[in-house]
Parts: C-alpha cells; sequence; structure tokens
C-alpha cells in the first residue's frame, strides 16, 4: 500500500475537509445548500442524486445528527444508534470520494491501484489485469487518517465507539467491491479478458449500513477502559461489521434543543408505505396535511449510442404529504 503523503491533505484539489465533505454522496440537500464553492456543491449533489438515495427516516435522523445550521459541525452529540449510523456512513463516504476522486485522475497523490497489473486467475479462468481498478486500499488510509484523527486523541467511550463505527463504514464499502472484465475474441468469445476492481454503486453501501443501524447493538465500556461488552449478555459480541452505540435514542417525534431533535413536524412523509417512512410512523399519530405542488421531473428518457443518456423536462403535478407539529405547550417552549 502507498504512503500517505502529507501533501495529500493540501495538495492539487485541496483535498480538506470541504473537498471531502461536499464530494460525500451521502450529504442532505440542506447540508449541501450551505455551500460557499458552488462548483464542488453541483458535482457533489449531481453525485448523490444518482449514487445515493435517502429512506424518509434518514432524513429524520440525519436531520437531527447533522444540523444544517453549521458545516462540519461534529454529527451526533450523544452515544446513539442515529450517532453511530452518521459516523460509519460519513467514513463510508470519505473513502467511496476519494478513491473515485483517485481513478477520475483529480488527485496528484494517488492513482489507479496499482497493485493490479499482470495475469491472474479466478474460477473462470485467466485473465489480464487492465483498466483502471479502483485504489479503495488508498482511500481507506486517507479515511483512516483523516476522519479517525481526532478520535484517537481520546480515551473515552465515545471515542472508542466511534473508532469503531468509524472502520465499520470503511469496511462496508471494501465489501462491494466487485470484479468488472471485459471479453475479447472472435464472436464475443470471451477467449482473453480484461478485467479490473470497481466500486458497487454507493446506495448498496448505504442500504447496508443502514440495515446495520437496525440491528446496531448496545455496548457498555469495559472495566479497564480499553474496550466494550454487549449490554445485554443474551446479545453476540459485535464484530467489526457492526455498529454499536452506549445511549438510547431521543424522542425524534418532538422538536427539542436540548437533544438537537429537529422533530417530524412539517417533514415529508409516504401517504402509501406501510414502512417506517409512512406517515403513520413518520408523524408519530398527529396526523399530516397535504398540498398540491408542480415540479419538474425527467421524462422520456432515451438511450443514446454511444453512451448517453438524454431525457426531456416535464412538468409533473404532485401531492406532498407533510407531518403536522405537535400542538403542546412542552413543545413550543423547547422550540
Amino acid at each position: 500500500m502507498e504512503n500517505l503523503p502529507t501533501a495529500a491533505f493540501s495538495s492539487d484539489r485541496q483535498v480538506s475537509t470541504e473537498f471531502v465533505v461536499f464530494s460525500s454522496p451521502m450529504l442532505p440537500k440542506c447540508i449541501l445548500g450551505k455551500s460557499k464553492q458552488p462548483s464542488q456543491t453541483a458535482s457533489a449533489r449531481d453525485r448523490m442524486q444518482t449514487e445515493w438515495h435517502q429512506h424518509q427516516v434518514e432524513q429524520c435522523t440525519l436531520g437531527f445528527l447533522l444540523p444544517h445550521r453549521a458545516l462540519g459541525r461534529r454529527p451526533g452529540q450523544t452515544g446513539s444508534r442515529e450517532s453511530a449510523f452518521v459516523y460509519a456512513i460519513s467514513s463510508a463516504g470519505v473513502v467511496f470520494a476519494i478513491t473515485r476522486a483517485c481513478s477520475q485522475g483529480e488527485l496528484k497523490s494517488c492513482s489507479c491501484d496499482p497493485k493490479k497489473k499482470g495475469s491472474a486467475k479466478d474460477n473462470k479462468g485467466h485473465f489480464d489485469w487492465g483498466g483502471c481498478s479502483d485504489n479503495v486500499d488508498y482511500g481507506v488510509k486517507f479515511a483512516r487518517a483523516f476522519v479517525d484523527a481526532k478520535e484517537r486523541k481520546g480515551k473515552d467511550a465515545r471515542a472508542l465507539m466511534n473508532l469503531h463505527n468509524n472502520r465499520a463504514g470503511r469496511k462496508a464499502v471494501k465489501r462491494f467491491l466487485k470484479q468488472e472484465c471485459k471479453c475479447h475474441g472472435v464472436s464475443g468469445s470471451c477467449a482473453l479478458r480484461t478485467c479490473w476492481l470497481a466500486m458497487a454503486d454507493f446506495r448498496k453501501t448505504g442500504d447496508y449500513l443502514w440495515r446495520k443501524y437496525n440491528g446496531a447493538i448496545q455496548v457498555v465500556m469495559n472495566q479497564d477502559g480499553t474496550g466494550f461488552t454487549v449490554a445485554n449478555k443474551k446479545f453476540k459480541k459485535p464484530t467489526k461489521n457492526d455498529l454499536v452505540y452506549f445511549e438510547s435514542s431521543p424522542d425524534y417525534c418532538i422538536r427539542d434543543r436540548d437533544v438537537g431533535s429537529l422533530g417530524t413536524g412539517g417533514r415529508i412523509c409516504n401517504q402509501t408505505s406501510r414502512g417506517m417512512d409512512s406517515c403513520e410512523v413518520m408523524c408519530c399519530g398527529r396526523g399530516y396535511d397535504t398540498s398540491r405542488i408542480s415540479q419538474m421531473t425527467k421524462c422520456e428518457c432515451k438511450f443514446h449510442w454511444c453512451c448517453a443518456v438524454r431525457c426531456q423536462d416535464c412538468l409533473e403535478v404532485v401531492d406532498v404529504h407533510t407531518c403536522k407539529a405537535p400542538k403542546s405547550a412542552g413543545w413550543i417552549a423547547r422550540t
């Protein structure tokens, strides 16, 4: 594996907090909208729209954990499972963004995976390494140095929790690394193959970590303070791929500044869903309002050889359902 040069944090495209954050494909639009770098914002939003789809309930939890009022604010001030998810998905996003930038030649400090050269063999036979294999090892090494730096200075429970979840996020990206090949030969006989390693669509990583969020394991510090054990002895010890948390989650139905919860009042819900994004669940039984809006959508898309998909812009009238806010005086006092 290559050494991670110090210059990587300041060379060519300024691989800094701004570059990594704005290149991460999972950031909500409310965060991207605060950017002072419009070109990077547009690029990040385009990537997000094509590579990462968010569940409605994720918008609720991410809204709590990534407040829109301060870009770069440390996500999640509690040791909840939502904090675990955000640390993991953020770490994964850094790996994905840096690796993609390496493959696209946007960084001077890295390029395609230099180890994927020569010939190799798989269950289909021999093949030659070619093309540009994604240099995920470099992305992982960069993310470990960049994201873990602050946590490694601490020895408390939160630092250990964050380091564990950061690692789980990095491993999630590598989990979906896939081998792609191109055949060469008469009439596509595939007598010869050229192969390379490529990262999967980021939504696979996101969905995988979302499942890990739903199955996150509550832990407690061990006696010597060097690690943790499961809070409930009925559960198995968490693996390096699992997400872990210390504290129970606050009530996200209610807006409460003390815990940083934005509540679900005014959030868009799905009237036809029976899942966690349904109006019944998302609105916490308070009901919802329906409004009709006009929006531009892509339509009549056609594939043009080779290789582009071109669409027209169409005006569509849709019904939008938003959760009603609580009417209690307690909620008003906390907002």
